[in-house]
């Protein structure tokens, strides 16, 4: 088993940035991908970014892209979210969320087995 809680969440003027971690604990977190969801008022929970266990290889969706930078450390067994230029559209509950590595990242919700608590990031122009 693998539990994640999230910190770093808040409130940040339009344009501003804003860095979440991601803590692991319970098992060996060095072998699992990590992803970053976020879900707002009244929408699906939608991905935002996932790193390969090894850090070695990324991947972000559109709406993010350019603006958001997802690391690891897996000395500290965590992941982070940089999140740059934000506007109101990024307002949100952030979660993190893990898998055992298959050789492949993911983007869906449902291939994750293991989730955060979230943490609320409200962006404000």
């Amino acid at each position: 088993q693998v539990q994640l809680v999230e910190f770093g969440g808040g409130e940040v003027q339009a344009g501003g940035s804003l860095r979440l971690s991601c803590a692991a604990s319970g098992r060996t977190f060095s072998r699992y991908d990590m992803a970053w969801f976020r879900q707002a008022p009244g929408k699906e929970r939608e991905f935002v970014a996932v790193i390969r266990w090894s850090g070695s290889s990324t991947y972000y969706a559109d709406s993010v892209k350019g603006r958001f930078t997802i690391s690891r450390d897996n000395a500290k067994n965590t992941v982070y979210l940089q999140m740059n230029s934000l506007t109101p559209e990024d307002t949100a509950v952030y979660y993190c969320a893990a898998r055992s590595n298959s050789g492949s990242l993911y983007t869906s919700e449902r291939r994750y087995d293991y989730w955060g608590q979230g943490t609320q990031v409200t962006v404000f122009s």
